[in-house]
């Protein structure tokens, strides 16, 4: 028997955003989510590793594949991807080291709530060997509509919303006269987080190949896009929050919708330090649980 990965260890190692909000949720939510968030971002090294040509990061995406429906194979998996490190970055290759324990967690979710992550890594493990498909030689993509890029961050974060919809259905009866409310509002709640990261992280992206934002299309609408989106996923938070679902649900998707917000804010109106500061997120996460204890909208 493997030892038990800390899961919340791995998380804080591969994580901004999420490390933080993750243990807002309750139990069992908050331990499938995480199991669910470190095998998709898995899922992300494999599609994003700089140091792989094309062939062998759809390898391994079809790897990651075979494991979500049959265990067995996951020493020898972890072991052909660290072989040849797919990146530099030091939390993902620990994350795939640690992948067979990981594995051994996920087989333990009831099985109900595992068919929810199984369905929605599928979904996103072939989404993302279709994009590494259309890539250059090594992989590397650049999007060229907005179309593409809608299509794109559906794939990697609104399926995630989906996914992460369909477990609090699980875990809250009280969502239920909600559920269609919340099902179509849920893409956008990834793809709004999403969108805000691909304009933070341009620059980065860029050095390694990657071109999200199409060339040729006006960077305004794209801005437009990500406040729209960002629109979709504050009604999402505020029916979480009408429906009388657990106040972590509420927590846990405010916070980040709270921090993308602000992000987005602070790309469009400055051309360098587009980060938040460590400083910055702490009062933007106190006036959230303020907002949150007095009942009023978090966004």
């Amino acid at each position: 028997m493997r030892a038990m990965a800390n899961l919340d260890d791995l998380l804080i190692k591969t994580s901004r955003t999420f490390a933080l909000s993750i243990p807002m949720l309750p139990e069992p939510t908050r331990r499938h989510v995480g199991i669910a968030y470190l095998l998709f971002r898995v899922a992300d090294t494999f599609e994003d590793a700089a140091r792989w040509p094309r062939a062998k990061r759809l390898a391994a995406l079809d790897d990651l594949a075979r494991l979500l429906t049959t265990p067995g194979d996951e020493t020898l998996a972890a072991a052909r991807w660290l072989a040849d490190v797919p990146v530099s970055h030091a939390g993902y290759l620990e994350l795939l080291r640690e992948t067979p324990a990981v594995m051994d967690a996920y087989w333990a979710v009831p099985a109900t709530a595992r068919a929810v992550l199984r369905r929605d890594l599928l979904r996103t493990v072939s989404g993302m060997a279709g994009f590494v498909r259309r890539g250059d030689a090594r992989g590397n993509l650049r999007l060229g509509s907005l179309r593409e890029l809608r299509d794109y961050c559906y794939v990697v974060a609104g399926i995630v919303g989906e996914m992460l919809t369909e477990l609090f259905l699980l875990d809250a009866e009280v969502l239920a006269s909600f559920a269609s409310h919340l099902r179509r509002r849920s893409r956008f709640f990834g793809e709004a987080l999403q969108l805000v990261n691909i304009l933070k992280d341009v620059g980065s992206d860029a050095t390694e190949g990657r071109v999200y934002l199409p060339e040729g299309v006006d960077r305004a609408r794209i801005f437009l896009l990500a406040r729209r989106d960002l629109d979709v996923a504050a009604a999402y938070v505020s029916t979480l929050q009408l429906s009388g679902a657990p106040e972590g649900f509420v927590a846990f998707t405010g916070s980040p919708a709270v921090l993308a917000r602000a992000s987005l804010d602070r790309i469009e109106s400055t051309t360098e330090g587009n980060k938040l500061t460590r400083v910055e997120v702490g009062a933007l996460m106190e006036r959230m649980f303020e907002n949150l204890a007095a009942r009023r909208p978090l966004l």
